[in-house]
């Protein structure tokens, strides 16, 4: 239990989820009679282990309250220093259930986890069912003609370790290869991508920083090159926030749909390093050299409506039908035949598919010397110094 309630930092205790609003106003309603029975109350203690979406601090110390109560009934315990943040507000959030009874206390911990799981379930409802190889990082599915990867790290923000790089090429090489006749790429929870796990930084092996450098180099240069050979339509579904190389790769989809709240940034300089995906040669084709460099080298973040403008998404939509017009419209292109479209592709692909090679290869090969580098050193480190005070 003391793992479900810990609390996060302090810069994000008021970051209440969408979900925190409905599971609270449930609590506002009369509990049954006879209150929920212990095996009632047992499955809900199972289901809280499983929610995925963490449901911000507020619910959590709900949750820990209802437990104590309805385990102990009404707050016993001497009241701990003020200094002492974080079982001072588990204390206050047990305190203020007052005299309600075990029976209710039990009644409103059932109903307040159920709300929870019901806040996930219409997320679930909506992806497709079909599955195919099973991945650690991916969700991966295919149904009606569409072979969907699902980065699957939300707890993470679905930041890219070195092993879902592997999973990823090894994803898109099965796509490529299965019946369906569009891929699609999107992420789980709130964000699509936060970039690169900066924790693959940390790993050195061995050989030293020269050999991490190296390996993580032939890394990204495969992982792009699957993109660049990719035989059939690839359209990018974007969720929520992208970062890093997941916005650089995106001048490699055919189609990217956006929802209105995504964000596009490429804090590359920031962190002393350098574009890859191809957006050095790509951005600018895109949406002009001007712009281009704003993002590549001033780290300027865009708004979805920002990089519909300049050409980098396809379309944007309201988020409250996002999953609904784009799974509508992905389900009419997969109507259309195959061959015919992967055949458009590669033949839209092969006019530059020599040039985005060599664009990949350059790309890696000034990452390896930024990542040896010490500036780049340094504002990692200092990265994660400001990371460690949060």
């Amino acid at each position: 239990m003391a793992a479900v309630i810990k609390l996060l930092s302090p810069w994000r205790f008021n970051r209440v989820a969408r979900a925190s609003k409905v599971a609270c106003a449930q609590l506002h309603r009369s509990a049954a009679v006879m209150g929920a029975s212990v095996e009632e109350f047992n499955a809900a203690k199972e289901k809280l282990g499983a929610l995925k979406k963490d449901p911000g601090n507020e619910v959590k110390l709900k949750v820990y309250a209802l437990f104590k109560q309805a385990t102990q009934g009404p707050c016993n315990t001497p009241k701990p220093s003020m200094l002492d943040f974080v079982n001072k507000a588990k204390w206050d959030a047990w305190k203020s259930l007052g005299s309600v009874s075990q029976e209710e206390a039990r009644q409103q911990y059932v109903d307040l986890i159920s709300s929870l799981v019901g806040t996930e379930a219409p997320a679930v409802a909506k992806q497709p069912t079909g599955s195919t190889k099973g991945f650690e990082s991916l969700l991966v599915t295919t149904e009606d003609n569409i072979t969907t990867i699902r980065l699957n790290r939300p707890e993470k923000k679905n930041a890219i370790t070195v092993e879902m790089y592997n999973e990823l090429i090894e994803a898109l090489d099965l796509a490529g290869k299965d019946d369906s006749v569009i891929t699609v790429i999107t992420g789980s929870g709130d964000y699509y991508c936060s970039g690169n796990d900066l924790n693959n930084f940390t790993k050195i092996p061995e050989g030293g920083v020269e050999k991490m450098a190296k390996d993580a180099g032939e890394l990204l240069k495969r992982y792009v090159k699957a993109y660049i050979d990719f035989p059939k339509p690839l359209i990018g579904v974007v969720n929520g926030p992208a970062v890093g190389v997941s916005v650089t790769l995106l001048g490699l989809f055919d189609v990217v749909y956006a929802t209105e709240k995504a964000t596009f940034h490429t804090p590359f300089s920031q962190l002393g390093q350098s574009p890859e995906g191809c957006s050095s040669y790509l951005f600018p084709k895109i949406m002009g050299a001007a712009k281009a460099s704003e993002m590549l080298l001033f780290n300027k973040k865009l708004t979805a409506a920002q990089a519909c403008e300049v050409g980098l998404v396809t379309e944007v939509f309201p988020e409250s039908s996002f999953q609904s017009e784009v799974w509508t419209r992905l389900k009419a292109y997969a109507k259309l035949p195959k061959n015919s479209l992967a055949l458009s592709k590669q033949l839209i692909r092969s006019v530059e598919k020599e040039k985005l090679h060599a664009v990949n290869d350059a790309e890696v090969e000034r990452l390896v010397e930024r990542w040896l580098s010490d500036e780049c050193m340094e504002a990692i480190m200092s990265f994660f110094q400001a990371k460690s005070k949060l």
